[in-house]
């Protein structure tokens, strides 16, 4: 099955780190149509080329003029990117890198539905590459987003692809093994993580109650960072109820807040921020659909000017006296922009190597005690700076 064409499963993998917390959520979900925004498309059609590519390198025999022919298409579409062809190139040979290890010829199965439901009701999934060679099981994930690092360590979503693949795969092969890999090549990221086939099991075991509630649409609703992708997000009262319930703190006796109810108060504000842009977003098209937001309207944003053919404009001001030096900024390219031109091995070997890159301590930040960055303290004499 080619990723275009997935169907979801209700309890879907890629929704478990949402309703493994949240169990009434899925249900919830329901009333709300299934939008597909660009960033997913642009995502299905990378998606669509690294199969092809898995397919040629490991498991069909495909003439480099059959291949050019079925790229060629990908490559026609609107969506299409030239970078696609790096990335997925990154995706494929961090696969090789694992493969060219083995002793043997190992079992290569690409896009591949995997059924879980043992686990979680009707649940199944598409795993996007499953490797088999001994008695390890390799289940990796290709992810073309680059929103932020996505890590493989107890991911959900991962051990269910995993539980799937093993219920298909244990009468076959002796798997006592398995090994988890994300690759997010736009981000420069692979996590990996490995787990015994008794502990994943296990797991599954833990969550069969969770997951049947969930199905169910049954227990407490449960905001947090998990909200982000809910299709509920905006209207969610249980998320409202997390923000507005801010105004407990005015019942506090003492003039000062203490450190204890900072910390509180900042749990409860970390996500304040994205919960209102999807009350904005929300309410922007309620408005725009004629219904009503008391206190609020849609109204016409700042207007942006453009030129209507810049070559022909700065010709005529030419032509009219202007220097052309005053229609240009020279500007230096950034460290991260450069590296990215010269590419990674170039950018070490005659900047990096020669010295001429420093990299400085970044300022402190506050995180959430979650964060896996070291924690630091500042001398009192330095504090100051910080402020």
């Amino acid at each position: 099955m080619s990723h275009a064409e997935r169907e979801h499963a209700l309890l879907s993998a890629s929704g478990a780190h949402r309703w493994l917390v949240c169990t009434p959520s899925v249900r919830l979900e329901e009333q709300f149509p299934d939008t597909t925004s660009e960033y997913a498309k642009e995502g299905t059609l990378a998606h669509e080329i690294a199969e092809l590519k898995l397919r040629k390198y490991f498991i069909e025999p495909m003439s480099q003029r059959s291949f050019s022919a079925k790229l060629n298409k990908f490559k026609k579409r609107e969506l299409f990117q030239d970078e696609m062809l790096k990335h997925t190139d990154t995706y494929l040979e961090y696969l090789q890198s694992i493969t060219l290890s083995f002793s043997s010829k190992p079992y290569v199965a690409v896009e591949k539905r995997v059924d879980y439901s043992a686990y979680a009701p009707e649940g199944f999934g598409t795993c996007d590459c499953i490797i088999i060679h001994g008695e390890d099981l390799y289940v990796t994930d290709f992810k073309y987003g680059k929103g932020v690092p996505v890590s493989a360590e107890n991911n959900p979503q991962m051990k269910l692809y995993a539980l799937g693949a093993y219920l298909e795969y244990s009468l076959l092969y002796p798997i006592k093994r398995v090994h988890l890999a994300i690759v997010q090549p736009r981000l420069d990221s692979i996590s990996e993580w490995s787990l015994s086939i008794d502990d994943l099991l296990a797991w599954g075991e833990e969550i069969k109650p969770i997951a049947q509630k969930a199905f169910n649409g049954e227990g407490e609703f449960v905001p947090g960072e998990h909200c982000k992708f809910c299709r509920a997000k905006a209207q969610c009262r249980a998320r409202a109820e997390q923000y507005t319930a801010l105004e407990d703190f005015k019942q506090m006796k003492p003039p000062l807040i203490s450190n204890d109810e900072v910390g509180a108060i900042l749990e409860k504000a970390l996500h304040i921020e994205a919960w209102v842009k999807d009350l904005k977003e929300y309410a922007l098209a309620e408005c725009l659909k004629g219904n009503e937001i008391p206190g609020w309207k849609a109204v016409e944003g700042r207007s942006a000017r453009s030129f209507t053919d810049i070559d022909k404009a700065f010709e005529h001001l030419k032509q009219n006296g202007i220097d052309e030096a005053m229609l240009y900024e020279r500007v230096p390219l950034t460290v991260s922009k450069l590296e990215k031109q010269l590419g990674k091995k170039e950018f070490r070997s005659l900047v990096e190597e020669a010295g001429f890159v420093e990299k400085s301590p970044g300022k402190p930040t506050l995180a959430p005690i979650s964060d896996k960055r070291q924690a630091i303290t500042a001398a009192p004499d330095t504090a100051s700076d910080f402020q």
